[in-house]
């Protein structure tokens, strides 16, 4: 877990830096298409530093990820051959892309929003929707709906408890990094 400390501890660096949003949305935008990190504790850092901006950052944060989802759905679209197969092999997995694929035939535009709304690393989602072809105006409407619902509903929390919050995760965060870790393996058990 030490690692993880040392993510968050740095994510929280960012946040009183003179490119804060320039941070908060380069984040957003590669955890849904490229690279897995844990962006939830960011928005909550970012909300809890400036509490009355906690809907702004909200926004930034789902605007990010469909933009980013985007990108993911291009790379599995497009460029699969040349990027698309190395993510899978290098950061996702083949049995887990292969699940995500069964499940686009079976379920489509509910998959984007159950693995928009869960833990499920997003950018799985979003590069299996592109190599399989999801209609890509579905894919964003079911991508902000779901990525909305998560980021709004997390921005409201902390507008209305902020600090208490803050000092409950600093905490409890070797506890809350496992929980974490456990919920997002049961999400992908159970979706996939």
């Amino acid at each position: 877990m030490n690692i993880i400390r040392r993510i968050y501890d740095w994510m929280g660096s960012k946040v009183g830096s003179r490119w804060a949003t320039a941070w908060l949305i380069l984040l957003f935008f590669i955890e849904a298409s490229v690279l897995i990190i844990p962006v939830d504790p960011l928005l909550i850092l970012y909300c809890v530093k400036h509490q009355s901006r906690s809907f702004y950052y909200a926004a930034l944060a789902v605007l990010s990820s469909v933009l980013g989802g985007l990108f993911g759905y291009a790379i599995g679209a497009v460029m699969w051959s040349t990027v698309g197969n190395w993510i899978v092999q290098h950061l996702i997995s083949q049995p887990v892309f292969d699940s995500i694929s069964a499940k686009y035939v079976l379920y489509e535009n509910w998959a984007v929003l159950i693995a928009a709304l869960t833990p499920v690393p997003y950018k799985a989602v979003t590069i299996s929707a592109g190599f399989c072809h999801l209609d890509i105006g579905s894919f964003v409407l079911f991508s902000l709906l779901g990525r909305g619902i998560r980021f709004f509903l997390l921005a409201g929390l902390i507008y209305k408890w902020g600090k208490p919050i803050q000092t409950f995760i600093d905490r409890y965060f070797n506890l809350l990094a496992v929980l974490f870790v456990l919920i997002m393996l049961a999400s992908v058990k159970v979706l996939f």
